[in-house]
């Protein structure tokens, strides 16, 4: 078995190491068996902060990125305007370092439990969620 490879990042000014233990390949026919994919082959991926729970983004994956993603710990999807694949920063700087990815109980979504460098949104925001708040009835249950 190989051995755990660190990745460093910057976060909030303070340096995140994180730990990967690569993927085993030789698991991959499994995984690629269980994934349900749309006409064009893709699937929602969701990405999630791993220690907050915090939904960053959601996008697109077939299983080449799922697969690139796994063997990497980089984000990887695929961009259906740009029809490429595109790891998460590589232009931004704002990388998703993976930490855990999950197949939901149908293979029709992942999710994906990432530790996020910068925003996660191409607008700049934190998430692709904070824009257009349309219900939160979180705080003290008054919707307007």
């Amino acid at each position: 078995m190989s051995r755990p490879r660190e990745t460093q990042w910057r976060r909030h000014g303070r340096m995140v190491v994180v730990q990967q233990t690569p993927f085993d390949p030789a698991t991959w026919d499994a995984v690629e068996s269980r994934l349900k994919r749309d006409e064009h082959g893709l699937l929602p991926a969701v990405a999630q902060q791993w220690d907050t729970g915090e939904v960053l983004m959601v996008a697109w994956m077939d299983p080449e990125a799922l697969r690139r993603t796994l063997a990497t710990g980089r984000a990887t999807y695929w961009s259906r305007s740009r029809q490429e694949y595109w790891v998460k920063g590589d232009t931004s700087g704002h990388v998703q370092l993976v930490r855990s990815v999950r197949l939901d109980c149908d293979g029709d979504s992942v999710l994906l439990g990432v530790d996020q460098v910068g925003a996660a949104c191409h607008t700049g925001d934190r998430t692709c969620f904070d824009a257009d708040v349309l219900l939160d009835l979180s705080t003290d249950g008054d919707p307007a």
